[in-house]
């Protein structure tokens, strides 16, 4: 197999710039699959029973750029602060029981978190070490280049949702909306601040928004009122960040195609997690824009769980070919789920195989 040319780091920051690379970078999330830790540290594993360190190995033997590793999180009930009552499972996390909350109740939490915004003293120092002791903690772990893909920070409209909170969510928007907007607006100024504390190109040239907002068929909220809640407020947080002259990404599950040249227009870059199934190519879309950062294109279900690796590698040189990434950047090879458990490890080795032997003829 041919050698790399590029460090790992010179690979993701000319793939963020546009730039041709030696080959594809790969991005992903691999701590959630007991097989792929097995097949890559050669150690036999029972159930969920290996370390973050061995995790950041693997991450070190296979990609370019990562999501934070984390180490399984156990089979923990527990209740957040609004109620809910959430079941872990070593990998995810449900909420098992909705707080039982109508339009007053909601009210009430959101005057009491408004009142907690205007109150809350951030500790500058503080945050900024707190973050950088956390990143340099993981490079270290991962040993080597590796680009570190952060999300510290949210706008929070996936909140105002979440948790069976759409019913009463709606009704006191449309009764109260300026509560909301105070809420939200309170919210980004203080996360904000944060920001400016945190963020340091050093440690990475690109972090990711995250923030679910679509189902399979679309949006969950009208484009009329992401535009006059969320994209206002997005817009600060990615200005924020790249004043640091640090990239950003967005995620959403779901098809959020018809919001795209909004998130364009509040001066994302690019964007992570594309479902096929629910009609997100990530060939079309990065033809069709081709201004943006494309990845996590590769079929989380169909493909990396019930797929073979020929099928695999097919699709991987397919994605690579046909969006001429070796030679305009602008695509990480990565999956549309993280590695879950259910994806074969052999599928993970055809992937990362394939993406690693297709190099750019050209680049010297």
């Amino acid at each position: 197999m041919k050698k790399d040319i590029l460090t790992k780091r010179e690979r993701v920051e000319r793939t963020l710039n546009f730039q041709p690379v030696d080959r594809v970078a790969v991005h992903d999330q691999v701590s959630y699959n007991p097989d792929v830790i097995s097949l890559y540290t050669g150690r036999k594993i029972n159930g969920f029973d290996y370390t973050l360190q061995e995790i950041c190995d693997v991450i070190r033997m296979t990609l370019d750029m990562c999501f934070p590793p984390s180490a399984p999180r156990g089979t923990k009930r527990w209740t957040d602060e609004n109620g809910a009552v959430h079941q872990d499972d070593y990998w995810t996390s449900w909420v098992i029981k909705s707080p039982d909350i109508d339009e007053k109740k909601l009210k009430e939490k959101y005057l009491k978190n408004i009142d907690g915004l205007k109150k809350e003293k951030i500790d500058t120092d503080a945050e900024r070490k707190n973050y950088r002791d956390r990143i340099t903690g993981i490079q270290k772990m991962i040993g080597d280049d590796t680009v570190i893909c952060a999300y510290p920070a949210t706008v929070g409209i996936c909140g105002c949702w979440d948790h069976g909170f759409i019913e009463p969510f709606t009704y006191l928007y449309y009764s109260e909306p300026e509560i909301v907007s105070e809420y939200l607006a309170l919210k980004t100024e203080k996360t904000i601040e944060r920001i400016h504390c945190i963020a340091d190109k050093s440690l990475s040239p690109v972090i990711l928004i995250a923030d679910d907002l679509a189902s399979k068929i679309g949006p969950v909220f009208s484009p009329a009122f992401l535009r006059k809640e969320f994209f206002p407020l997005l817009t600060k947080h990615v200005a924020a960040w790249k004043s640091h002259g640090i990239k950003v990404l967005y995620h959403s599950d779901g098809n959020w195609k018809i919001l795209i040249d909004d998130f364009l227009t509040c001066g994302v870059d690019g964007f992570y997690c594309l479902e096929p199934a629910a009609g997100m190519d990530i060939v079309e879309l990065k033809k069709k824009y081709p201004q943006a950062v494309w990845a996590g294109g590769l079929d989380g279900v169909d493909l990396m769980e019930r797929g073979t690796p020929d099928a695999v590698r097919k699709e991987v040189r397919r994605q690579i070919e046909e969006t001429d990434a070796l030679n305009t950047g602008g695509i990480f090879l990565a999956t549309s789920s993280e590695i879950n458990p259910m994806i074969k490890a052999e599928n993970y080795q055809a992937m990362i195989e394939e993406a690693h032997s297709i190099y750019n003829k050209n680049f010297k």
